[in-house]
């Protein structure tokens, strides 16, 4: 922190510190040369060992420096004094636009429009000149005390990404687009991107996408849709919600292709905010099915597999080679693509070559092997070892391999009871690893573990992560009221509430008019009953309703084919026992039911079990379940649930990546998160929390199984409450 009165680099005298953020402090100073005011945002000090960081922000900040626009705040000087590296910029006297809008709630219509068509101008300009801001939001939006929009911080962001591993530092994830929260490529559009959910906010006076944690709204911004902002402003004319929604499609392809475009709808809604003039594509062009030939098909089948680690080498050399090209400073070589298709040219000839000598060494091998069959099976058999007296050394050789192999697996201890301590020092010589799930209520003293997911005794590969939880203590929750819920529902609901469920089936009391109180399949009753008091992880006992009691007479079995599984658990709950057991099906989606046993229309007792086969789409059955599941303990579809496992099918996939200092760290407790993509969904967990971390810190996180990428997300606990810091593009090896 520099003190009032200091001079740097001969010039600017500090005079009052009017500003912090992640990355810098920010001064009013005094220009002794030019004799104006202006303002000093100085580096903190943890980014002024990192030679690659200053390096790429130096370069981005003169970039920045050539920008001259009334909506940008113009920097006027970038260096360092005896390693103080500052940046000298306009000083603009007024307001951030995120302190505006808290002020008054939401904006009027003209407001938001002319401050969005200011802001889009000065993007205009940055993206002219091949400046991507990439992290733009109401708190790098100034309005001066004379009505003037100007945005700041460009080309910051972009140098905060060449850290070790690549993050975006210095965006904020309710205004980030979905590409950059999955940590992808991000360009102009991902401007257009934050400058909707930027105008989202100043008609409506919040964010639409919020939650508790940083991933959660990331996964919001991949997958949820957005609330229509008409919904809280009804008012809002139909062009600028149109624009607002244009500029927030999740497919980049959706999105207006140019800051230039969004300036002109936004001007033309001012004189026509009724119109219907904003066209949104319904479907991505950038996703046209491609037909393969069948020359091209057969080049596909007979090229070799890679490994997973060729294939990343690859990737990498593309993104490196798309860097190289698509940098916003450096020219292209003119002669590229005339060396190209030269080397291109020369490497066909050179193919066709070795794919002769391939024919000519594959022949030769397969008579070579053909005479060494022979020759083994002639010497055995003369020496006895072919034909029953070699059988047990056969034996003893296959109980040998079956030693190694179970020499590779390790017991699983039993952590229950113990504290983290104690679980890392029993761990700390069997080979295997340990992670924290999150903590949840239970039997257990606070702070001791309560539950892990893989079983203690069972024998697992060596360096397997075992995953636990630590207990909250007991703690009292309401029962919730289930009533009206189907049971499927409620089971649901009691066990979000973190309650057991065991399922009972009754059959109901009749009114006075003879028909049953509850539907067959709806809540009976709860023990205890709603309203109550219980602790948490106690089981809570949930009757459903069979229905009328026929007395154990045979009843008409519904038809449920095409039903999915919830609900056709429901229209038989006359039956006590409902068995599921799934199968692969295309014809089918996932969760329908394709067959039932009895069939439909015929006479069978509910007393008896009824099995429904229930589609798991493309999905191994095998993966999700290894047997029959009954209605009593039911009804959850575990298809997602055997990601936990580990290893998985793939074996176990890790990251050992280095993670530098984050910008703005303060030493604070720590918290990780990491999303992966997990059969089309993201998926998060949670790493560890709460925790003081020593950077730079070494990374040892076990991913899901055959996934090679994610995003980490890291949050530092501040007052009480964790604020994001970052989140990084991190990649997963299998671990052999």
């Amino acid at each position: 922190m520099l003190k009032t009165g200091m001079i740097i680099a001969e010039r600017y005298e500090i005079l009052a510190k009017i500003g912090t953020g992640g990355m810098a402090d920010v001064y009013k100073a005094k220009d002794h040369k030019l004799n104006r005011f202006v303002a000093v945002k100085v580096l903190k000090a943890e980014f002024r060992e990192d030679t690659t960081f200053i390096r790429k922000f130096r370069s981005e900040a003169q970039a920045a420096a050539g920008l001259t626009h009334p909506n940008i705040v113009n920097v006027f000087d970038v260096g360092d004094d005896e390693g103080v590296y500052y940046i000298v910029m306009e000083l603009i006297e007024g307001i951030t636009l995120k302190e505006y809008i808290t002020k008054k709630g939401k904006l009027s219509v003209k407001e938001a429009t002319s401050i969005a068509i200011q802001v889009s101008m000065g993007l205009e300009a940055a993206h002219s000149h091949g400046i991507v801001h990439r992290d733009v939001k109401p708190q790098n939006i100034i309005i001066s005390t004379d009505g003037k929009v100007k945005v700041t911080d460009f080309g910051i962001a972009r140098a905060a990404s060449s850290n070790t591993i690549s993050s975006n530092v210095m965006g904020s994830v309710h205004y980030s687009s979905p590409e950059q929260v999955r940590g992808g490529y991000s360009d102009e559009k991902s401007d257009i991107y934050s400058l909707g959910i930027t105008l989202y906010e100043m008609v409506t006076g919040r964010v639409p996408f919020d939650g508790d944690t940083t991933v959660a709204i990331a996964i919001k911004h991949l997958q949820e849709e957005m609330i229509p902002p008409s919904v809280y402003t009804e008012d809002l004319p139909y062009s600028l919600e149109q624009i607002i929604l244009k500029c927030t499609q999740k497919s980049v392809g959706r999105r207006y292709d140019r800051m230039e475009e969004v300036i002109a709808d936004l001007k033309h809604s001012l004189i026509d905010p009724q119109g219907d003039f904003v066209r949104i594509d319904t479907v991505d062009n950038e996703a046209k099915t491609v037909v393969i030939s069948d020359e091209e098909l057969g080049e596909i089948k007979h090229t070799p597999k890679q490994t997973t680690r060729t294939v990343q080498k690859k990737q990498e050399a593309a993104d490196l080679e798309e860097e190289i090209y698509d940098t916003d400073y450096d020219d292209g070589d003119d002669g590229y693509s005339e060396k190209r298709s030269s080397g291109t040219r020369s490497r066909r000839r050179s193919e066709k070559k070795r794919n002769i000598g391939r024919v000519v060494t594959i022949v030769a091998l397969i008579a070579g092997a053909a005479l060494l069959v022979a020759l083994i099976f002639y010497i055995g058999k003369a020496s006895g070892l072919i034909g029953g007296s070699a059988e047990p050394e056969k034996k003893q050789e296959e109980q040998q391999t079956a030693g190694k192999e179970e020499d590779n697996l390790v017991e699983v201890p039993n952590l229950i009871g113990l504290t983290e301590d104690e679980a890392g020092e029993l761990t700390l010589n069997s080979q295997l690893g340990i992670q924290i799930i999150g903590e949840k209520a239970s039997d257990q003293e606070k702070g001791r573990i309560c539950e892990q997911d893989i079983p203690a005794g069972t024998m697992v590969e060596a360096f397997t992560t075992l995953k636990y939880y630590v207990s909250k203590g007991v703690q009292e929750v309401t029962v919730p009221d289930t009533d009206g819920k189907t049971g499927v529902e409620a089971q649901q609901v009691l066990e979000d509430a973190g309650f057991t469920v065991n399922v009972q089936k009754q059959y109901s009391d009749l009114d006075e008019n003879g028909y049953c109180l509850v539907d067959p399949g709806y809540v009976y009753y709860t023990t205890p009953e709603g309203g109550t008091t219980a602790r948490a992880g106690d089981t809570i006992t949930l009757v459903v309703s069979r229905g009328v009691n026929y007395y154990g007479d045979d009843v008409e079995v519904p038809d449920v084919i095409g039903w999915q599984k919830n609900d056709a658990v429901t229209v038989l709950g006359k039956w006590i026992d409902i068995q599921i057991v799934e199968q692969r099906s295309t014809d089918y989606e996932e969760g329908d039911v394709i067959a039932q046993n009895p069939e439909a229309y015929s006479y069978a007792n509910p007393d008896e079990p009824i099995t429904l086969t229930v589609s798991c789409g493309d999905k191994d059955p095998s993966a999700s379940q290894t047997e029959p599941t009954t209605q009593d303990t039911p009804v959850q579809d575990t298809t997602t649930q055997t990601q936990a496992a580990a290893p998985g099918a793939d074996g176990t996939w890790k990251c050992t990546q280095r993670l530098d200092t984050p910008a703005g760290y303060q030493g604070g407790a720590v918290r990780l998160e990491l999303v992966q993509n997990v059969n089309g969904q993201p998926t998060a967990t949670l790493v560890l929390e709460n925790q003081v971390l020593t950077f730079p810190y070494q990374l040892d996180i076990t991913g899901a199984s055959g996934v090679s990428e994610g995003t980490l997300y890291l949050s530092e606990q501040v007052d009480g409450e964790y604020q994001e810091l970052g989140h990084y593009s991190i990649t997963f090896e299998k671990v052999e």
